[in-house]
């Protein structure tokens, strides 16, 4: 190799090695920037190195050659870099996608231990209750008339709530299977909303808690499932009137807009952890305090909730405000 060929290799890394030293130290700046950013730079760097390197390999002596050379490469260039920007970006967003789908199927798959560890203590609690007040029955232990009389009740009681947690994971798996199968049509929310408030107040005045509507709705309509509906509201004024204190208020409130119809769940309960706003409707999630079960089921409550208004092409999402949270479902208007 001649004494020329090892001075252009020379000149060839020193420069090379340069741009790509500087274009390091840029992208490291950039790196908080848009991605784009980083695309672009990252599709010039090897550019400009290579026009570098020739450019330092000639001398500087700008050569007809090289002037045709430079137009060939500022053409690569105005190819180059806006391919670079659309194959990149697709690139990152399947990145991204993969990523977040990867992250969503760990969610689910610790939800699903932590109800299966949650069910195998609340199931075994009213079994072992039943169990041993049947025995007590079978042996004469208890054998007085209201003795009997209030085991019986105990353990209706007890499998009444074993069959309620069957029924919520009945529902849920076929949440999450897809097949569930609603009957979707024009509703009229102010009758859900009347029912649902009329069936909450008897707790309601147990606790202390008033449970009032707001306004005077009247003539609203949306396309959904009335009994699912019915039952979505239930829960949710069910668990508002548990978390709010004696003296409280819980507030229903229904409104529209010139595309969909919602419903708002206010309450006094002091307000859910930050932490927590995200979770409170993933499957068998509880937290600190449940927001999706009375303590005796198996905090399903919001997770189905949410699937049986998904299943209603509807929503539901949760939020802070100054006494409390606020739970908003959503509907199509009719």
């Amino acid at each position: 190799m001649t004494a020329d060929t090892w001075h252009a290799l020379v000149i060839g890394v020193g420069s090379s090695l340069g741009v790509v030293a500087v274009g390091a130290l840029v992208l490291h700046q950039l790196r908080a920037r848009a991605l784009t950013t980083s695309i672009v730079l990252l599709t010039l760097v090897p550019l400009v190195a290579i026009i570098v390197g020739v450019v330092g390999t000639s001398q500087f002596m700008f050569t007809a050659e090289l002037r045709r050379t430079a137009t060939v490469w500022l053409v690569v260039t105005a190819v180059s870099v806006p391919s670079a920007i659309v194959l990149g970006s697709s690139l990152a967003r399947k990145i991204v996608w993969e990523r977040e789908a990867l992250e969503r199927e760990r969610s689910a798959e610790r939800s699903r231990r932590e109800l299966l560890a949650w069910l195998s203590h609340d199931l075994r609690t009213p079994i072992a209750g039943v169990q041993a007040m049947t025995e007590a029955l079978e042996d004469g232990v208890v054998s007085s008339p209201e003795d009997v009389k209030q085991y019986a009740q105990l353990i209706r009681a007890e499998t009444l709530r074993l069959a309620s947690m069957i029924d919520d994971l009945f529902e849920m798996s076929q949440i999450n299977a897809g097949t569930l199968s609603l009957d979707v049509g024009p509703i009229a929310v102010d009758d859900v909303v009347r029912s649902a408030v009329e069936a909450a107040r008897p707790a309601g005045e147990r606790h202390g808690v008033r449970v009032t509507v707001d306004g005077r709705p009247h003539g609203t309509l949306a396309v959904g499932a009335a009994p699912e509906l019915m039952r979505v509201l239930r829960n949710l004024l069910g668990n508002a009137i548990r978390h709010t204190p004696d003296g409280g208020t819980v507030t229903v409130t229904v409104g529209s807009d010139h595309s969909e119809v919602w419903l708002r769940v206010d309450d006094s309960c002091g307000g859910i952890p930050d932490r927590d706003l995200a979770k409170v409707f993933d499957m068998g999630y509880r937290g600190s305090e449940a927001r999706g079960s009375d303590g005796q089921g198996a905090g399903m409550g919001l997770a189905i909730a949410r699937g049986l208004l998904d299943a209603q092409s509807g929503s539901i999402g949760v939020r802070n405000h100054d006494t409390g949270c606020q739970f908003e479902i959503r509907l199509p208007a009719a």
